[in-house]
């Protein structure tokens, strides 16, 4: 990864990054103004996080014009909305304990997965309060819906982040590029335990946005 890896790669994948986004802002607005709240923010992180993959993602799944739901669909809004939380929580995590105070170890990793944790509960949590769940059944309802899903991508977006950036500093590119690959790398590796959990009945899986979308049309 050094042999290639300067400030203009990084700059150009940034720019492409906030292109891809800007398109996903631009069309939950316009296009898909009817998802809640919550959901669009986890959209827009989402593909901030992972650039052009995530856009992938979101076109796939998580649209109100997509032509039909699946399993592999359903799996992933729901990793994307684990994706949002978690990913904010690796960012701070990682900016704040490795970055600006030079600590690095099992003390980043600890802080951060605790921090991705309660952002990651947090964004499943807002949304079933706001539909109505008592707070502690929702709390309840989103350790056993998220638990599996945030450990999974935690661990495996630490362990790349700690083995790629090694001691890089904040002001060197290497500590920025790994903290892009470890987290596309982390939701990578939750998508597929997303699969099983939704399959399994354990998780319920985001709303069909077309139906979604086909209900607010008629409630106009």
């Amino acid at each position: 990864m050094t042999s290639w890896l300067s400030w203009p790669v990084l700059a150009a994948w940034a720019v492409l990054a906030l292109a891809c986004a800007a398109w996903t802002i631009r069309d939950l607005r316009h296009d898909n103004a009817f998802l809640g709240g919550i959901m669009k923010v986890a959209w827009v992180l989402t593909v901030l996080y992972s650039g052009p993959l995530g856009l992938l993602v979101y076109v796939y799944s998580g649209r109100g014009q997509i032509r039909r739901d699946s399993l592999w669909r359903r799996s992933f809004r729901s990793v994307a909305h684990c994706y949002s939380g978690c990913g904010l929580g690796e960012i701070l995590g990682v900016l704040v304990l490795m970055g600006l105070l030079a600590i690095s170890g099992w003390p980043v990793n600890l802080a951060t997965f605790a921090l991705a944790y309660v952002i990651g509960f947090g964004f499943t949590l807002g949304p079933l309060m706001q539909s109505g769940e008592p707070f502690w059944v929702a709390l309840k309802d989103s350790v056993v819906a998220e638990s599996l899903s945030i450990t999974a991508m935690e661990a495996s977006a630490l362990a790349v982040n700690t083995g790629l950036a090694g001691g890089a500093g904040i002001g060197e590119p290497l500590f920025w590029a790994a903290l892009v690959v470890s987290l596309t790398v982390g939701l990578l590796v939750a998508y597929p335990v997303n699969v099983l959990l939704i399959r399994f009945g354990i998780k319920e899986g985001m709303h069909n946005p077309k139906h979604m979308m086909e209900h607010g049309h008629h409630g106009h």
